[in-house]
């Protein structure tokens, strides 16, 4: 794999290309194109402890145990855009992680990728970054580069020390009230852990489908609209080439009932195999619901999820499935499962302790399908409890502690989980 930013490769000489023509535009009228500009820079601290409870590295999936430490910073500058009726500007994302503590015997945890020369040492350090241009007319607005994508057919993953980028195109346009266009073509991705860009490839969780599964490009074409304050409509169709096409219908609503605030957030997939169906057959529908009630500073939440068809909903890699009960590990898309969840949000500012939130949240799943022909059970508890600082020189400082407990009953495909997730992130706000 090499890196997208080569000088000599043509991905790079087409953007420095679109920079310089951006450059053109910004000398006439630089006040707007700095002026409307932000850079932000973000500190990421992240211990991460994943043990599998098996008790022997001999394991055919892998270590028994995996934990590290890393230090993270993610640059996000944005300009602003030129003056007049067609505007230009220039976004870049720069991003270093760096090791703190790792061992071979415990490495992989998504954090920090790993040495050519021995794949379970992770490297010392590594750093990757993106530039696009983009161009605005009236509301409709164009980008070309590098993007961190967050639609219900593609969700950007951030669950380790830095997001996973995307590489590509995106239009969107906004010239009608309450109605939003976008469509978007993704060549590369660059994973969370690594600095080289390559093909967008599917996930391959569990070894649903084989891990080498690559597609030409992501296309995803959506429509938002919304129809009052207390309703949003949703419709999206795409995929990735050869590999599968999907669509995506959703509503959001909210309103008040008595003293409280009462939810419902549903979506429904269609996903199937498409062009030379290089994972295979893929026949998949997922529909999710998520009700959530809330009053003063608690949240109570019910969600249920159910697949239907002969295999997992499938998504890609580096990305999270926009599911009603994807948790911290699981997402609970096998084929034909049902699962469901109940969740508990606690804001203690009503209780005179701002900054502090707790958060339980439980999913049961059975009816799994497994290539046997047996059917497979697995459920799911996550709690976290984060502190933002309220005032003085670490203000705006988050402190996160994650736990996760995850079981099931098919092990030659998945294993169980107790995970523990320490993370402090410091926003800077440069100007």
């Amino acid at each position: 794999m090499s890196s997208p930013f080569s000088p000599r490769s043509p991905r790079t000489l087409r953007g420095l290309g679109a920079l310089a023509l951006c450059g053109g535009f910004v000398a006439p009228a630089p006040a707007a194109f700095l002026e409307d500009g932000s850079a932000r820079l973000e500190a990421r601290t992240v211990y991460f402890n994943r043990d599998f409870r098996d008790g022997s590295s001999a394991n055919p999936q892998g270590a028994s145990k995996r934990e590290e430490a890393a230090q993270g910073f993610i640059l996000d500058l944005r300009s602003g855009y030129t003056e007049g009726a067609l505007g230009f500007g220039v976004d870049t994302l720069a991003m270093l992680g760096i090791k703190l503590d790792s061992s071979p015997a415990d490495s992989n945890s998504g954090l920090l990728p790993s040495s050519g020369h021995d794949p379970r040492r992770s490297v010392d350090q590594y750093a990757k970054a993106g530039v696009a241009g983009k161009m605005r007319f009236s509301q409709t607005q164009f980008r070309y580069g590098a993007m961190l994508p967050d639609m219900p057919l593609l969700k950007y993953n951030d669950g380790r020390l830095l997001p996973t980028l995307f590489h590509g195109a995106q239009l969107t346009s906004e010239e009608i009230a309450g109605l939003r266009f976008s469509a978007t073509r993704l060549e590369r991705y660059t994973a969370r852990d690594s600095s080289d860009a390559q093909d967008i490839r599917l996930h391959c969780k569990n070894k649903r489908y084989a891990c080498d599964t690559t597609g030409n490009r992501f296309d995803a074409y959506q429509l938002d609209y919304q129809v009052n304050d207390g309703l949003l409509l949703q419709y999206a169709q795409g995929g990735l080439r050869n590999v599968y096409r999907q669509r995506y219908l959703g509503a959001v609503g909210k309103r008040q009932v008595g003293a409280g605030k009462l939810s419902a957030d549903l979506r429904w997939f269609d996903s199937e195999d498409a062009g030379a169906a290089r994972a295979g057959k893929i026949d998949n529908r997922a529909l999710s619901l998520l009700l959530a009630y809330a009053q003063g500073g608690h949240t109570l939440s019910a969600g249920w999820q159910r697949m239907n068809g002969a295999s997992s909903m499938p998504y890609l890699d580096g990305s999270n499935p926009y599911l009603a009960n994807y948790l911290q590990v699981n997402d609970f898309a096998n084929p034909e499962e049902r699962s469901w969840q109940l969740r508990y949000d606690f804001d203690l500012r009503s209780v005179g302790v701002p900054g502090l939130s707790f958060m339980t949240r439980y999913v049961n799943g059975d009816h799994i399908r497994l290539a046997n022909g047996d059917e497979g059970k697995e459920w799911e508890r996550d709690i976290e409890l984060k502190y933002i600082v309220q005032s003085g020189r670490f203000k705006d400082l988050s402190l996160r502690l994650r736990n996760a407990t995850y079981r099931t009953d098919f092990e030659r495909s998945a294993r169980d989980v107790d995970e523990v997730r320490l993370i402090a992130s410091y926003n800077l706000s440069l100007f």
